[in-house]
């Protein structure tokens, strides 16, 4: 998955934002393995241990990603205590086996670490982040 600093940067400036509670977004970009957009989204959870996207803003999300001719390649979520891996309920939770599934993990706030996977009927795969400096 490459993703720009820029956006790099946004995701977690949210996720920490967001603490204590876990954090949620949309990434989109022109072609699956890379996330040009990201969309912050409200954790109508509040909880430190999950989250539920707003689905009004993900409506608006879909079609302000329709407008642009982009894609949804990813989706974000932060884990304020543990590591940055999908836990049980996220591999259940994982509807969509195209886009990357992000994480960061907020158990050392000064150094936020943020992993990503694919996750479909074969299992969880992590995949390299690249961010590109500079775009």
């Amino acid at each position: 998955m490459k993703i720009p600093k820029k956006v790099h940067d946004q995701i977690l400036q949210h996720a920490k934002e967001g603490y204590p509670n876990e954090a949620c977004g949309i990434l989109a970009g022109p072609s699956a393995d890379s996330a040009a957009y990201f969309f912050p989204m409200t954790n109508m959870d509040r909880s430190s241990i999950s989250y539920f996207m707003d689905p009004r803003e993900q409506l608006r999300v879909f079609k302000k990603i329709r407008e642009m001719n982009i894609q949804m390649t990813g989706i974000f979520h932060s884990h304020v205590a543990s590591e940055a891996v999908p836990s049980q309920k996220d591999v259940k939770l994982a509807f969509y086996p195209e886009v990357s599934y992000l994480i960061a993990s907020l158990s050392n706030m000064e150094k936020p670490v943020l992993r990503s996977f694919k996750i479909g009927e074969k299992g969880v795969t992590e995949e390299e982040i690249i961010v590109q400096e500079g775009i």
